[in-house]
Parts: structure tokens; sequence; C-alpha cells
């Protein structure tokens, strides 16, 4: 039997460089399951965007120009826009990642990715997986370590469970069917353990798991 034609992925990019904005539009472009909306050259234009187009994804760049891209995380996130927020960028000090995570920012790239794993990751955020580059979760790690009164609690073993799932990219519908639980006990295990670890959400929770020696 055929298989069903994967579901097409839509975008936006937000990036203050033509040239970067014509190369990403490229790239993507060449792959059927991906298809670009439209491009913005600052934040505020992206803010706008993303609610005209409603596109599934946004690529974000952070420092641009007319408009950067936390304050733009952080109004797409008060407006509770439905696409998920794809940081994309050159900077991987911590005055840039936590606060573009914290912002609500879905996951944070380095533009030196290479094709397969920006591909990779706009699938994933798409999913609302978290999506986190190796560079940049090590630049987390210390950034987000919680006060010492929150370190001292321990996790249970099915709470190190899902943190394990969650730093796999795993969905909390994948967790539930994986672990045999409902997605609802899913969500009670990441407050849990959120609280534990003293962070607000899965991808602080999974540089802290990995700065504690929990995960790896």
């Amino acid at each position: 039997m055929d298989r069903e034609p994967a579901r097409v992925i839509t975008l936006i990019v937000v990036d203050d460089h033509p040239v970067v904005r014509d190369g990403l539009r490229g790239m993507f472009a060449a792959a059927p399951e991906f298809q670009v909306l439209g491009e913005a050259a600052d934040g505020v234009e992206g803010v706008e965007m993303a609610a005209r187009l409603d596109p599934d994804v946004v690529l974000m760049d952070l420092r641009m120009p007319g408009g950067g891209g936390v304050a733009a995380i952080t109004e797409l996130t008060r407006r509770g826009a439905r696409a998920k927020v794809l940081v994309l960028t050159t900077y991987d000090t911590d005055t840039d990642t936590l606060p573009a995570i914290e912002a609500g920012a879905t996951g944070y790239l380095l533009k030196d990715a290479p094709r397969e794993e920006l591909f990779t990751a706009v699938r994933a955020a798409a999913e609302g997986r978290t999506v986190l580059s190796p560079a940049v979760a090590s630049r987390l790690v210390s950034a987000v370590r919680a006060p010492a009164a929150a370190g001292n609690e321990t996790l249970s073993a099915r709470e190190r469970e899902v943190l394990a799932l969650v730093a796999r990219g795993t969905s909390n519908r994948e967790i539930a069917a994986g672990l045999f639980i409902s997605e609802a006990t899913v969500k009670t295990h990441l407050t849990h353990l959120f609280a534990k670890l003293g962070v607000k959400d899965r991808a602080a929770a999974v540089a802290a798991g990995y700065d504690r020696g929990i995960l790896g």
C-alpha cells in the first residue's frame, strides 16, 4: 500500500539579514515536507506575520534592529500563538539563551547547524518537543541551577523516567504510551519534577538534569 504523504509543516523566517532569509527559504523549498509562508526582518513584523499566517513554526533570530527575538517570543506567548518558536541564531551566550527559553521558545539552535539537524529540529518543534543544540544545552546548564533548597529534593524513579524521555524530545502523548500511563499523569509528574528541580519548563528541566548528573 502507498504511504500517506507527510503533513506539510508551515513556517515563517524572522531574521534581519536578507541573505540568511533567502538561504533558509531555498533550503526549505527543496524539501516538500516544508512550506515557508513568509519572511520578516524584525521581531515586531514577525509577530504580526505569525498572527496573520498562523504557521506551525517560527524560525526566530534574536538580535535584530527594530525588534529583537526575545521580545517577539514573549509577545507570541502572551497572545497564545499556536506557532512554536525555534530560535536560530549565531549567539549561544547565557545572556541570549536563557531569556529566549524563559520567554517561551520551544527550541534553540545555532546557525552553523547542519541542514538535516535543522530539519529534524523544525519537525520536533512543530510537534511541541524541546530542541536544544548540544552547545546551547551546555550553556544552559549553569544558568538554570536551582536554589539549594530546591535541589535537595530527590526525583522519584518514575520522575527520572519521564525526565529521560523528555530529554530525548518525546512528547507527553508518547511518554504516556511508553510508560502505560495517562497524559494527565505525565503532566503531574512533570509538575512535580519541575518543582523539585526549581525550573519552569521542559528545556530548563533537561539542562538541570544534565547539570545534576540525573541525565547522562
